[in-house]
């Protein structure tokens, strides 16, 4: 029961949180110069005033900015999204097409730089010191430091110019007409290169964090007197160690999952990814104004709903966090 009363009061703090975020976005793309109108009637080839305003009355951009925004967010409330007139298709279906692709890019991305971030960090701890754990913070720091395009940029080279292993664009071959377990198959090749790329910076991240965490955790009393009762070194490196150690890197990857969504765009550019970086880039340039505010405000509620399950997350890793 204290648990549900916990997560029901994360849940209105989010929501909150997301109508704020909205209202900052709102007045942040508002500020920016030009406008979807200057735009359409640039491609149309008309300058004529009447034009322009009968486009700025179809987008209500002559309304007053307090209008403007009062209209928004009522649908934001009700759950729309606005329509987009450079795609002719509702804000809330573009991105609902191109999610799955982004939770797929992210999702593997964020496991991978776990997985490999984590345990990469645990062998360091444990052989610090050695030429093991010189090696493993050389590629870490090496990995943190290079520029994620830089690193996406590279992979295509190496792996789909020279050595022709892996599809270095897309999300399956076009015209394939692959379908069941081929189809799937298709789409884990193309993923390989861009997941790798996005989780290299994470992994990095976890690898130092981990290793800190532990040695950290390691010189505490409770550790040293598992030791001293002769306790096996494997059981007090996971047991006692590792699990307490894991609670700083839970909470950094919470934070971060949410926002590698967002931080998606330079990786889904590269690789012609088809997921919703790639859409924010598009309507950023076509000055999209609906859609481009709808993309920010469903990024920032996965960032929240990550949040959200981290915080419930962190009481399951350690019951001794008071659910306050």
């Amino acid at each position: 029961m204290k648990r549900t009363q916990f997560m029901l009061t994360r849940v209105l703090q989010g929501l909150v949180a997301i109508l704020l975020i909205a209202t900052v976005n709102f007045m942040l793309v508002r500020a920016a110069p030009g406008d979807p109108v200057s735009v359409l009637a640039g491609e149309a080839g008309a300058s004529d005033p009447q034009f322009v305003a009968q486009l700025r009355a179809q987008f209500g951009l002559d309304q007053p900015l307090s209008t403007q925004l009062a209209t928004y967010v009522g649908k934001v409330v009700r759950l729309d999204l606005g329509y987009s007139y450079r795609q002719q298709q509702p804000v809330l279906k573009l991105i609902l097409d191109r999610l799955p692709a982004t939770l797929l890019l992210t999702g593997s991305a964020f496991a991978l730089s776990l997985l490999f971030g984590i345990t990469l960090g645990a062998l360091s701890a444990r052989r610090a010191g050695t030429w093991v754990d010189s090696a493993i913070t050389v590629v870490a720091l090496l990995f943190y430091a290079t520029p994620l395009y830089w690193l996406a940029l590279m992979a295509v080279l190496v792996f789909t110019v020279q050595l022709e292993w892996l599809p270095g664009f897309g999300l399956m071959t076009v015209g394939s007409g692959h379908t069941g377990f081929a189809l799937v198959l298709d789409v884990a090749k193309h993923l390989v290169l861009p997941a790798l790329t996005l989780a290299l910076f994470y992994m990095a991240v976890y690898a130092r964090m981990t290793r800190a965490a532990m040695l950290e955790v390691a010189q505490m009393d409770f550790v040293k007197t598992a030791r001293a009762k002769g306790v096996r070194p494997g059981r007090i490196l996971r047991a006692h160690v590792l699990r307490n150690a894991l609670l700083p890197v839970v909470t950094l990857a919470g934070i971060q999952a949410g926002g590698m969504i967002g931080g998606a765009v330079l990786t889904e550019t590269v690789f012609a990814w088809p997921g919703i970086g790639r859409l924010m880039f598009d309507a950023l340039l076509q000055r999209d104004y609906s859609l481009l505010l709808g993309a920010f405000l469903v990024t920032a509620a996965m960032a929240v709903l990550f949040n959200l399950i981290t915080d419930l997350v962190y009481t399951l890793v350690d019951p001794r966090i008071e659910l306050t």
